[in-house]
C-alpha cells in the first residue's frame, strides 16, 4: 500500500510540474518557432491576432512578448507591435498573419479559440489548484499575482475568488486578505453531518418531480462504470457525484437548507484530491450506493432512496475519513505562484 501511494505521488508531483500559466506556454511557443526559423524575422508580432490564435486575452500575450523582448528574441520598431528579430533594421516589416504552420502546430494542434468570459476560463484551474492546496496547510492567494498569472485583470480574479468563497473554499480576514486552508478531519465530519441530515429529506422532496428518462440516463452512466471500469476517472466520478447530490436534489424548495447543503462540499474536494493522487479505486464503493439509491428513485420508492442515500453519505464519512489521513503522507505539490503558504 506504501509502495502504491508513493508511487502515486510522484506521478502526481509530475502531472504538477508539467503545469505551467499561459503566459509561459506562448512564450515557450513563439520562441520556438524564432530558434528554428519558421517564423519570417520580418514578422510583426502583435497581441490581438496572437490573443486569438491561443484562444485567451491579451494580457499573457503582452506578458509573453515582454519577456522574448528581455531575452533579445524580438525587438520594437517605429510601429505597432513587435519584430520577430533582435535587429529592426535588417528587415522590412511584414503584416502577414500568424498561423498555426509557423508554430510548428499541425491542424489538428491548432490552438481552440476560447470565446468564454475571462472568469469562466480561469475558474475550474484556479478551483482545481485552491482545493489542491488545502490538505497542505494554510494558505494565502495574492489577488495581484492571480490576475497577472492568467494575464487577466483584478476584477475578473476578485470574481472566481468570489465564486470559491461562496463555496467556503477560501475566506477573508479582518484585512481583506483571501486565506484557504487548512483542510482538517473536523470540517470534513462537520460537512457530513450536515449532509446526512438534509440531503435524504431534499431527496424525499425533490424525488417525486424528477423524469424518469433523467434517471434512466443517470443509472445507465453508473452502468457503464461498473462494466467498464478503465473509464473510471475523476471526470466520470465527478458526473456521477453532481447527478446524485446536484441533479436529483434541484427541485427541493427549502431554499435555506438547499444553501446549506451547496456550502457542506469538503468532502467532495477529498475525494476528488484523493483520486487524482492515486485514481479511482478499481471497485469504488460509491458506484452501488449511487446505484441502489437512483435505482429506488426509478421505482418511485423516495422513501427507501432517502434511506439510502442517508446510508451511502455516513459510508462515505468513513471513506472520506481515511482518504484524508493517506493525503497528508503526500508531499507538497508545486503550487501556482499565487498561493503563498502562511507559515
Amino acid at each position: 500500500m506504501e509502495e502504491w501511494v508513493l508511487a502515486s505521488a510522484n506521478s502526481s508531483i509530475k502531472r504538477q510540474e508539467s503545469r505551467a500559466p499561459r503566459y509561459a506556454m506562448i512564450e515557450d511557443s513563439l520562441r520556438e518557432a524564432i530558434l528554428s526559423e519558421r517564423m519570417p524575422t520580418n514578422l510583426v508580432l502583435l497581441e490581438g491576432p496572437i490573443a486569438r490564435l491561443f484562444g485567451t486575452s491579451r494580457g499573457p500575450v503582452r506578458k509573453a512578448l515582454e519577456l522574448l523582448h528581455e531575452q533579445g528574441l524580438i525587438s520594437r520598431f517605429e510601429g505597432r507591435g513587435f519584430l520577430a528579430t533582435p535587429d529592426p533594421d535588417a528587415v522590412t516589416p511584414s503584416r502577414e498573419p500568424l498561423t498555426p504552420q509557423l508554430l510548428g502546430l499541425g491542424h489538428e494542434e491548432a490552438p481552440v479559440v476560447d470565446t468564454r468570459p475571462a472568469a469562466e476560463r480561469i475558474h475550474a484551474e484556479v478551483e482545481e489548484a485552491v482545493a489542491m492546496c488545502l490538505a497542505f496547510g494554510h494558505f494565502r492567494i495574492i489577488e495581484t499575482a492571480l490576475s497577472e498569472f492568467y494575464g487577466v485583470s483584478r476584477t475578473v480574479a476578485r470574481e472566481v475568488l468570489g465564486r470559491l468563497r461562496s463555496k467556503r473554499l477560501v475566506e477573508k480576514d479582518r484585512h481583506s486578505h483571501w486565506l484557504a486552508g487548512p483542510l482538517t478531519a473536523q470540517a470534513v465530519a462537520e460537512d457530513f453531518e450536515i449532509r446526512v441530515l438534509l440531503e435524504p429529506a431534499a431527496l424525499r422532496a425533490s424525488g417525486p418531480m424528477l423524469e424518469r428518462a433523467e434517471l434512466m440516463d443517470m443509472r445507465s452512466r453508473l452502468q457503464r462504470l461498473l462494466d467498464h471500469p478503465e473509464e473510471q476517472s475523476v471526470a466520470t466520478i465527478s458526473r456521477l457525484e453532481n447527478d446524485l447530490h446536484q441533479q436529483c436534489l434541484r427541485h427541493y424548495r427549502n431554499y435555506k437548507a438547499s444553501e446549506m447543503i451547496a456550502q457542506s462540499q469538503l468532502p467532495m474536494i477529498v475525494n476528488r484530491m484523493f483520486f487524482q493522487m492515486l485514481g479511482v479505486p478499481r471497485h469504488e464503493p460509491l458506484l452501488m450506493e449511487h446505484k441502489l439509491v437512483i435505482d429506488h428513485l426509478i421505482y418511485g420508492a423516495f422513501d427507501a432512496a432517502a434511506s439510502s442515500l442517508q446510508s451511502h453519505l455516513q459510508a462515505a464519512a468513513e471513506r472520506t475519513r481515511r482518504r484524508l489521513k493517506v493525503l497528508s503522507v503526500f508531499p507538497e505539490p508545486d503550487l501556482p505562484p499565487y498561493l503563498l503558504r502562511i507559515v
